[in-house]
């Protein structure tokens, strides 16, 4: 087991003898008895200046160290959506080691709010996520409120927080109940994180507590309490310390060279902060979907190791950021959160299979060991073996999803080849050239999502060591089948295993996958349906000449995967070449990457805190 990985303790329901919320793993309330609200409202909000610090800002960063249920959260919320001299923005980022679950939430806070915050409150809930380890963007007001939420250890995971904070929410239980929300390393990692001229602020007046935000560079003073608490404490970071205002988000649009699943995502990601985009490929010549034209439907799946690697926490982000992104797009380019079962091939895997689930201890609503039985009631058919069952596995239809992702807000799209990228004349930006050396377009801030197209536009003036491992991608190709089954075996979820076998559209069930290395072309092929039927045999329990009487006439889609070495995508900026990003090397997972990478990008560009740990975006991050 790695010794980064930290089992997620859920929190359990409790109350005081006066019926206050309690922990009884650290034995002390969530909030004062004079009220959660009251609290919030006087000490964290009033501590720190609000509303009249966020008045006339872009953005308003908030970071708590313990949500607890949410209130200081709501109470934020409700503060900000009433002051019409509000930011335009408002960010919270809050540490839970012990989240409630969705049920457990909703049944202690809903009962405990004035009727002005159940409409707030509901909403959250609804988004509440599955109690897994790391990080979770929910996002409110058409995305104005973003909620980061870092589940697990606040010490472990302050580390790994990127975010610009203008103001601390001090909101742990006691200092004698629990230390760990206390401690020199923590303000540490808050110092870190502070703009200049940031505030800080608790009901906590503990002498050490108070010399050690002074030792971590705050100016602390004291504040009248609550009610008939005489003291609070708050402090304001010491002048010569804090992270400098950001650049602003750019004014001019956005260039994205690339016309697939990574363009598009990052494309819709922006557009939904306003900010316009200019996407080139030669592909859009036959229309906005095309790269994935005739490619009927995918799947998206997590997957778990038994350490809980960076591949498995990526994908987990990013297959958790697709269902909500593009949730509210038309009905036939949405998600369609349907479940995967990955069946085992043998005892062997099945006990490491279960192994890995009892050292993660994820949810069963998010994963669970399901026998033979159990995965053929959920397929609708008989298997075999058993598996491990996903909820939120999907299946989305590629080419719609395109098609509404780059056709949705203020991008435009320019069926041209981009053939060499320059610095502008003045240094202070990009172009892109035609084949015939006219400029097609130029901004301060280009992406590179172009698969296999990226190696050649890289800079000139760049090392050739730079970027190597960029400079080694190589692409294979494969394809995909297309059946019309017996109905029986028109599968109700996701089928995954040595293979896959896709529910079906019209009548249509996908089955994949091909690898193909060295290949000169991405094409349908006889050879290429044999290999599919026959992971297919296996998989679904039929004879594979079965599979192949219901192959749909040797029809299927055919296309290219970009690979680097570890499998990662490659996404962020070119530190070496400032206005540069890539977004690359997205392998056989571009639906997972597609909206992770969008918001990775349109977040830093816009100054939110970023929805990924820091190493995770140092293992994909250019190199």
């Amino acid at each position: 087991m790695s010794f980064q990985f930290e089992p997620l303790v859920p929190a359990c329901v409790a109350f005081d003898r006066v019926g206050t919320p309690m922990s009884p793993l650290y034995g002390d309330i969530y909030h004062a008895r004079q009220g959660a609200l009251a609290q919030a409202e006087h000490v964290f909000l009033g501590g720190n200046g609000l509303p009249q610090r966020w008045r006339g800002r872009a953005g308003f960063t908030v970071c708590e160290t313990g949500f607890g249920l949410g209130q200081n959260f709501l109470a934020l919320w409700q503060a900000w959506r009433g002051d019409p001299q509000r930011s335009r923005r408002l960010h919270m980022v809050a540490f839970e080691a012990h989240p409630f679950s969705r049920a457990d939430l909703a049944s202690v806070l809903l009962a405990r709010l004035p009727e002005g915050l159940l409409g707030l409150a509901r909403q959250l809930v609804d988004q509440w996520p599955p109690l897994l380890p790391g990080m979770h963007r929910l996002e409110f007001e058409g995305g104005a409120v973003t909620l980061t939420l870092a589940f697990g250890t606040v010490n472990r995971l302050a580390r790994l927080v990127q975010a610009r904070a203008d103001a601390f929410f001090l909101d742990g239980f006691s200092p004698l109940k629990n230390p760990e929300m206390w401690t020199p390393a923590l303000f540490g990692q808050l110092v870190r994180m502070a703009a200049q001229g940031a505030t800080a602020a608790t009901w906590c007046t503990a002498a050490e507590v108070r010399r050690t935000m002074s030792d971590a560079g705050f100016l602390v003073s004291k504040a009248q309490g609550l009610g008939k608490t005489r003291d609070m404490t708050v402090a304001t970071l010491r002048p010569n310390l804090g992270r400098e205002e950001p650049p602003a988000a750019p004014r001019e649009p956005v260039l994205i060279i690339g016309g697939g699943l990574a363009a598009a995502g990052i494309a819709h990601s922006l557009g939904l902060r306003g900010q316009a985009s200019t996407v080139i490929d030669p592909v859009f010549a036959q229309g906005l979907g095309a790269s994935h034209r005739g490619h009927i439907a995918a799947a998206l799946t997590p997957l778990i190791s038994r350490d809980d690697d960076f591949r498995a926490r990526l994908t987990r982000s990013g297959g958790r950021r697709a269902l909500q992104r593009w949730q509210g797009l038309a009905e036939i380019a949405r998600p369609r959160p349907c479940g995967t079962v990955e069946l085992v091939q043998d005892a062997e895997e099945e006990r490491e299979r279960r192994q890995t689930l009892a050292a993660l201890s994820f949810p069963a609503d998010w994963v669970q060991w399901q026998d033979a039985d159990e995965a053929s009631a959920r397929l609708g058919f008989n298997v075999a073996q058993g598996g491990v069952y996903f909820a939120d596995g999907q299946l989305i239809r590629p080419e719609p999803l395109i098609e509404a992702l780059l056709g949705e807000g203020p991008v435009r799209c320019l069926g041209s080849r981009v053939v060499r990228l320059e610095r502008s004349r003045a240094g202070e930006g990009w172009q892109a050239f035609g084949p015939d050396g006219a400029v097609l377009a130029s901004s301060h801030t280009v992406v590179l999502a172009g698969a296999m197209q990226v190696p050649a536009l890289l800079p000139e003036f760049l090392p050739s060591h730079e970027l190597s491992k960029l400079r080694a991608m190589h692409a294979l190709a494969g394809q995909v089948s297309y059946f019309s089954p017996e109905a029986v075996y028109d599968p109700q979820v996701v089928l995954g295993g040595i293979g896959y076998w896709l529910p079906g559209v019209d009548g249509v069930c996908v089955g994949g996958s091909t690898y193909v290395p060295n290949a000169i072309q991405a094409q349908v092929s006889a050879q290429g349906h044999a290999d599919i039927a026959r992971k297919l045999s296996g998989l679904v329990g039929l004879p594979q000449q079965q599979l192949l009487d219901w192959a749909k006439k040797g029809l299927g889609w055919a296309g290219w995967r970009a690979v680097v070495s570890g499998r990662l995508p490659v996404i962020g900026p070119v530190r070496q070449a400032p206005g540069l990003w890539l977004a690359c090397a997205y392998g056989s997972r571009g639906l997972t990457w597609s909206a992770l990478a969008g918001d990775i990008i349109a977040a830093s560009l816009h100054q939110e805190p970023m929805p990924l740990e820091r190493d995770l975006l140092r293992a994909i991050a250019p190199r």
